[in-house]
């Protein structure tokens, strides 16, 4: 009896299965710890009900069902309504319980109205009106597929195929897949089972399948369990394959905002496949990495020790980076830094200064997440009016007057639920609610200052040679527009970032024809000074997906990437101050400030405003702000050291190099501290160039 009345109260919660507050339909029951039935069986009987309710309202209704059998609520008829004519096994109740019993009283003229119900909507038979209720219940769009990553460093495509997928066909295109998704058993195989054993091997992403989806559940089989297969859409695995890490050209790889791993272990298979063909080793976090002056005395240039550094700023996303991490087999190279900041994270420090690609996957509008905005509406049929209730009162199930003198309870009404507020969830969950357009952009507005940030700072790591930058959003502010306003950022041009181009891409992003929006490729303030040969350029380089009406199967998403050769970069790292690839350069650079390009406070860190966009030391304004993307000015602020003493303010050791705390910032001398004056010329007083090796601040 608790399935259906707890499945009723998730259903006529405020919002209905479409609510968006607390999570999807799915999150909102399995995060329900008061639910006496199983989660799973719940969700189940609640998205199907939901999916037929416009059907099951008209069969109620010309049944008449609420006029005869008064204490069963709308929700609730529309749930028992739905076993009856479409689970096998019926209405999940006693033979003899008053539920059961009221609804199967009833049974042949419900029947015959969804039999009305099915020829009115011109369909020949059941399995052809599960068709088009599934189409329906996702908007039109087509189904989409199970997309499967083989984890090389555990198995492959052979072994795979021979058992996980053992009696699957393999069809040509994800087309096939999409067909064979909606596609039903034959009344011969039993009828109503949804979807056929096929699957489909992925002609841009090695090692990624599409599979057809709702036919098994690959979570309880043993390659997932184990860490063979991965669940990843294959959009989502665009900006690992898009960045190619290789060890001997591109030293360590970091992914920025890891949780919760499908991006890192990625990176790390595609690592360790570049380890097998001989060029690379891994760093099996145990012995000591090998210093390039080593190496060079045991002439093994050919040879790179890699690690892959992943941070994730949320302590619980972090745990479940780490499992994931260790489940896929590359946690023996790869650490997890839980809980730090990527934003806090020093570009100059030692321990990073051969990261030579970054993965930068930030948060985002998640406007491109599959089924995201889908949940169903619910369709609840009318319960009788007081007047007509009254009337059937006086009549039994058969028409016939109904002598029973105990009286009756009170009709419950189908109210109508106010309208609720629209609510964007990103792609950690969170929901911001949002009741207009102006609302909306100036989410989007507030979360492209914020990625164009974690872009900027990416950009300031010594050795780093290659970028990607990439969303789950379909908006050009998150995407086209963070691209072409990074380009034209001064730390972009002072190190000669550039975009990479389709035609320097990996074969199979540079065979993706879905590129970037060409209406996007304006940005005021921006690209003025491009001409029409650049913006194409930039276009045709970024690489998009859709999730509605291509045919694709994929998530909406976007990627770009970031290159620079080396030949052009800022004076602060070139003349020993940052990392360098020399031997001697790093041994330089161990002696050299690590405070980063942001303003700290004098415990070291970062200072940042009400949205936690950061200050710049160049300029002592914010890295980003939303009024001036507005066109509005905001005057610069200069940072001082105050207080009582002469000459430099910071204290030295006895071999003349400065003082830092464990966060490798200067350390004031007694009596000297910062202060913040505004209206200044957008600097920290007393930071300057010399040429005696003296700390001189960063203006990056």
């Amino acid at each position: 009896m608790s399935l259906y009345h707890e499945s009723a109260a998730i259903l006529t919660a405020a919002g209905g299965p479409a609510a968006t507050h607390g999570g999807s339909l799915k999150s909102r029951i399995f995060k329900d710890k008061s639910l006496k039935s199983p989660p799973a069986q719940v969700y189940a009987l609640a998205l199907e009900t939901s999916k037929w309710s416009a059907i099951l309202k008209e069969v109620v209704e010309a049944a008449d069902l609420l006029k005869h059998e008064r204490k069963i609520t709308p929700v609730l008829s529309l749930l028992l309504v739905h076993d009856l004519l479409l689970s096998k096994s019926g209405i999940a109740l006693p033979a003899t319980h008053g539920l059961r019993v009221s609804i199967e009283r009833h049974k042949a003229r419900l029947n015959s109205e969804f039999v009305r119900a099915r020829i009115r909507r011109k369909c020949a038979s059941l399995d052809a009106l599960r068709t088009q209720v599934e189409i329906e219940a996702r908007g039109g769009c087509p189904v989409h597929p199970r997309w499967i990553r083989v984890n090389t460093l555990k198995s492959t495509v052979e072994e795979q195929l021979a058992t996980t997928f053992k009696g699957w066909e393999v069809v040509e295109t994800v087309a096939d897949v999409i067909k064979a998704a909606d596609a039903f058993d034959s009344p011969q195989q039993g009828g109503g089972k949804r979807g056929k054993k096929v699957i489909h091997m992925d002609g841009h992403i090695p090692n990624l399948m599409a599979a057809c989806p709702g036919v098994a559940d690959f979570t309880k089989t043993e390659a997932y369990k184990s860490g063979k297969i991965i669940l990843q859409d294959k959009a989502s695995c665009f900006p690992a394959y898009l960045l190619d890490p290789r060890p001997e050209r591109d030293g360590d790889v970091m992914d920025t905002c890891a949780a919760p791993g499908n991006k890192t272990t990625h990176l790390a298979a595609i690592v360790a496949a570049r380890v097998e063909d001989g060029k690379a080793v891994i760093f099996d976090g145990k012995t000591s990495k090998t210093s390039k002056k080593e190496k060079g005395k045991k002439n093994d240039k050919e040879t790179t020790t890699t690690t892959i550094y992943a941070f994730e700023k949320d302590p619980h996303r972090a745990k479940t980076l780490q499992k994931m991490v260790k489940t896929a087999g590359s946690d023996t190279f790869t650490v997890v830094n839980a809980g730090k900041d990527f934003l806090k994270v020093n570009p100059l420090d030692t321990k990073y200064r051969n990261v030579g690609a970054l993965l930068l996957d930030p948060s985002c509008s998640g406007s491109g997440i599959v089924g995201r905005d889908d949940a169903p509406t619910l369709h609840l049929p009318s319960a009788p009016s007081s007047s007509t209730a009254s009337a059937a009162s006086t009549k039994n199930h058969n028409g016939k007057p109904n002598n029973n003198k105990r009286k009756q309870p009170p009709t419950t009404e189908a109210k109508e639920e106010p309208p609720t507020k629209k609510v964007l969830i990103d792609d950690d969950g969170v929901a911001i609610p949002v009741s207009s357009q102006a609302d909306l952009e100036a989410r989007i507005a507030s979360l492209a200052s914020f990625q164009l940030v974690l872009l900027q700072h990416a950009m300031s790591f010594p050795s780093a040679k290659r970028i990607t930058y990439s969303t789950c959003s379909i908006h050009a502010g998150e995407n086209e527009h963070v691209v072409l306003r990074a380009l034209a950022s001064e730390v972009a041009k002072r190190r000669g970032w550039k975009i990479l181009k389709r035609e320097e891409q990996v074969d199979g992003m540079r065979r993706w024809d879905v590129r970037g929006e060409a209406e996007a490729m304006v940005v005021e303030g921006v690209t003025e000074g491009m001409d029409q040969k650049e913006r194409e350029e930039v276009r045709d380089a970024v690489i998009r997906a859709y999730y509605r009406d291509d045919g694709r199967g994929v998530m909406g998403f976007f990627v770009a990437g970031f290159v620079r050769d080396g030949s052009v970069d800022d004076a602060v790292y070139t003349t020993g101050t940052g990392a360098s690839h020399g031997a001697e350069g790093e041994e330089a650079a161990e002696e050299q400030d690590a405070e980063g390009p942001f303003v700290r406070d004098e415990q070291g860190r970062i200072v940042r405003d009400e949205n936690g966009i950061p200050t710049l030391k160049s300029t002592g304004k914010k890295a980003v702000d939303l009024k001036e993307l507005e066109g509005e000015d905001e005057s610069s602020v200069e940072y001082q050291v105050e207080g009582q003493g002469e000459g430099e303010p910071y204290q030295r050791d006895e071999e003349g190099q400065i003082v830092r705390d464990e966060e490798g910032l200067p350390i004031l001398k007694e009596g000297r501290r910062w202060k913040v004056v505004k209206g200044g010329k957008g600097q920290v007083n007393g930071e300057s160039e010399s040429d005696d090796g003296e700390w001189g601040g960063f203006d990056d």
